[in-house]
C-alpha cells in the first residue's frame, strides 16, 4: 500500500498563501534612466551629470564629467545647435533649459582658472597619427590621449581648429575661446603640426612610426552648380568668403551682394557681407522657409541685421551684373517646380552657399579605401575604412554635418582605435529606457521661465566681428542649471522616503540615496507616485514558490 500522506490533512505553507490581508504582487525599485537631453547630444554628454554639479556650485566636478565626452565645452556652448534642448522635458512646462549657456560658462571658466585635462591611463607605446585639426580631429586626438596613446595631428591651415576657425564667424565664435580649448589639448601632450598636408597617406603612416590613422580632414570645399554666365559679376564661394575673412584677408564684395543658398552657410555668408560693407545682402534660395536647412535662429539673426530673403526663388542665369531668376511653387512633396516666371535682379557679387563635401582625392591610391558618389568616405560601424587601421569621422563621412556630430565621430573613433590597438573591439554600453515628459509626476514645481543671455542690439552688431551674444554671470548659471528635471535620476529630493507609510524606505546619507527594506514594503506604489524625476519603477514581484 502506497500512501503519500499520513492524513488528508493538506499541509500549509503559511508565508506564501494568501490570507485575508493585502498581498504584494509589484514591488519598487530604484532606476537610473536615460534622460532626452543626452540622448540626442551628438557628443554623447552627461548632461544631467554636469547639471547636477553645476546647480551645487560644484562647477570643476561639473566641467570634469562635461569634458569626459566633450574636450571644447566653450566652444560648444556659442556654436552648437543644442538639440538637447529641442529634446527638454522641461520644453513642456515653460521652456527648455538653456543648457548650452551653462555648457558656455563652464567652458569660459576653465579658461579663466586654468584647468587642466589628466591622463586616465598610462602610456601605451601606441602611436596615432590625426589628419585634419577640425572638430572630429581634435576630439580623436584628446580622447586617445587621455587612454595613453601618443598622437600627432597634421593639418593642412596654418592654425588649428579647422572650420570652427575658418568656417564660423568671430561674432560666433571668438577665435581666443578656440584656441584656449586647443591649447588645453595641446597641453594634455597632443602634437599639432600645422601647414603639412598630407598627400601620401601610407608614406607618411609608414615613415612616422603610425600604428593606426584617423582622418578628419572635414568638408572644406564648397559645393557647386552650373549657372550660365556671360562676363559675370563676381562669383565666388561662401566657404571661400568666410576663410578669407577669417584669414583677416577678406575679399570685396560690394555694395549689392546675392547669396545663393539657404543653409547655415547662407546666412553667415550674408551676415558677414553686412559687416564687410555691403548694403544690401539678399538671400536666394529656391524652397520656402519651412523647408530651408539652415536654422530658424539663424534666420531670425540674419533679418535682423538687415539681410533679406527671397523665398521660392533660383538662379538661372548670370549675365554681367544681372541676374535672371525664376519663381518657384512647392509641389504636394514640397519639392520646387519651376513657373515659368522671371524677374531680373542685380548684384556686385554673387556668393554659392550650396553645401560643402571633402577633398579627399589624396586617398584615391589607398588600397581598400571607397567612397560615395559625392567623395564621401566609407565607412563600417566602427568607423574604420576599408584600409586595415585606417579610421575616418566628421564631415568626410557620409553623415550630417556639424561639429557636435563631428566631436562625436572623435570620441567614437578613439574608443574603437584604442579596442582595435590592443586587439580588441570596442561595444557601445546599451543605454537605459528613455525617460519620456509623460513618464514624469511634477506637481513639486513651479514654473521658472529661463534665462536670457544678453545680445549686441542688430546696429551694434554691424561696425565689426564683436561676439554677438554675452554669457552667464555665476548666479544666472546657477539658476540654470536648477533648472533641470534630473529625468530618470535620482537627486535625494526625500518624496519617496516621506511618502512610504509603511518606513520601508532607509536612507543611506548624502549621495548614497536609498534602499528598501522590502519585509515592511506592502508595494502600495506610493513611493513611485511621489518621485518627480522617474527613478523608481514598480517591478512585478517574483515567486519563489512553485
Amino acid at each position: 500500500m502506497n500512501t503519500k500522506l499520513p492524513d488528508f490533512t493538506p499541509s500549509v505553507d503559511l508565508t506564501f498563501a494568501r490570507g485575508a490581508g493585502p498581498v504584494r504582487n509589484r514591488k519598487p525599485n530604484y532606476v537610473t534612466l536615460t534622460p532626452p537631453c543626452s540622448n540626442a547630444c551628438p557628443a554623447g554628454e552627461d548632461i544631467r551629470g554636469w547639471l547636477a554639479e553645476a546647480q551645487a556650485g560644484r562647477y570643476r566636478e561639473a566641467w570634469d564629467i562635461l569634458t569626459a565626452q566633450n574636450p571644447m565645452p566653450a566652444v560648444h556652448g556659442r556654436v552648437c545647435y543644442h538639440p538637447c534642448e529641442s529634446n527638454c522635458n522641461r520644453g513642456e512646462v515653460d521652456a527648455p533649459v538653456s543648457i548650452h549657456a551653462v555648457e558656455r560658462f563652464l567652458g569660459d571658466m576653465a579658461a579663466t582658472e586654468g584647468w587642466a585635462f589628466e591622463p586616465v591611463r598610462p602610456q601605451s607605446g601606441k602611436k596615432v597619427m590625426v589628419v585634419g585639426a577640425g572638430p572630429a580631429g581634435l576630439s580623436a586626438a584628446y580622447h586617445l590621449a587621455r587612454l595613453g596613446h601618443s598622437v600627432e595631428i597634421r593639418e593642412a591651415g596654418p592654425v588649428a581648429g579647422g572650420m570652427m576657425h575658418f568656417g564660423i564667424p568671430a561674432y560666433r565664435l571668438p577665435r581666443a575661446e578656440l584656441a584656449h580649448e586647443v591649447a588645453r589639448i595641446v597641453a594634455l601632450g597632443v602634437k599639432i603640426v600645422t601647414n603639412h598636408k598630407v598627400t601620401d597617406l601610407l608614406s607618411e603612416k609608414r615613415e612616422g612610426g603610425f600604428d593606426a590613422v584617423f582622418l578628419a580632414i572635414g568638408a572644406g570645399r564648397g559645393k557647386h552648380v552650373e549657372i550660365p554666365a556671360r562676363d559675370a559679376t563676381r562669383v565666388l564661394d561662401a566657404v571661400d568668403v568666410l576663410h578669407e575673412t577669417s584669414a583677416d584677408n577678406p575679399p570685396l564684395l560690394g555694395r549689392r551682394v546675392v547669396v545663393y543658398g539657404g543653409g547655415n552657410t547662407a546666412m553667415d555668408a550674408a551676415r558677414t557681407a553686412k559687416r564687410l560693407g555691403a548694403t544690401e545682402a539678399l538671400i536666394v534660395y529656391r524652397r520656402d522657409r519651412e523647408h530651408m536647412p539652415a536654422h530658424a535662429f539663424e534666420a531670425d539673426e540674419a533679418i535682423e541685421e538687415g539681410v533679406k530673403i527671397q523665398w521660392l526663388t533660383t538662379i538661372k542665369e548670370i549675365s554681367g551684373s544681372d541676374l535672371t531668376v525664376e519663381r518657384m511653387a512647392l509641389d504636394e512633396n514640397g519639392r520646387p517646380q519651376p513657373t515659368g516666371e522671371f524677374e531680373t535682379l542685380s548684384a556686385d557679387a554673387v556668393v554659392l552657399a550650396l553645401g560643402q563635401q571633402s577633398d579627399s582625392r589624396f586617398l584615391a591610391n589607398v588600397p581598400g579605401i571607397r567612397f560615395t558618389p559625392d567623395g564621401a568616405v566609407e565607412i563600417g560601424p566602427d568607423l574604420m575604412t576599408g584600409a586595415d587601421g585606417v579610421f575616418a569621422g566628421g564631415d568626410m563621412v557620409p553623415s550630417q554635418q556639424s561639429v557636435t556630430i563631428a566631436v562625436g565621430h572623435g570620441k567614437r573613433a578613439a574608443r574603437h582605435i584604442d579596442a582595435w590597438l590592443s586587439g580588441s573591439k570596442y561595444a557601445e554600453p546599451a543605454a537605459a529606457d528613455l525617460v519620456s515628459f509623460d513618464m514624469l509626476h511634477l506637481p513639486v514645481y513651479s514654473d521658472a521661465e529661463p534665462g536670457k543671455q544678453k545680445k549686441l542690439d542688430a546696429a551694434g552688431r554691424l561696425d565689426g566681428f564683436a561676439e554677438i551674444v554675452s554669457g552667464f554671470s555665476d548666479k544666472e548659471a546657477r539658476f540654470e542649471a536648477q533648472r533641470c528635471y534630473s529625468c530618470g535620476d535620482c537627486y535625494e529630493c526625500d518624496n519617496c522616503y516621506a511618502a512610504c507609510p509603511e518606513g520601508a524606505i532607509i536612507k543611506l546619507g548624502p549621495g548614497k540615496r536609498y534602499e528598501y527594506d522590502y519585509a515592511k514594503c506592502t508595494g502600495c506604489a506610493a513611493c513611485f507616485e511621489q518621485c518627480p524625476c522617474h527613478a523608481i519603477e514598480m517591478v512585478p514581484e517574483v515567486s519563489t514558490h512553485g
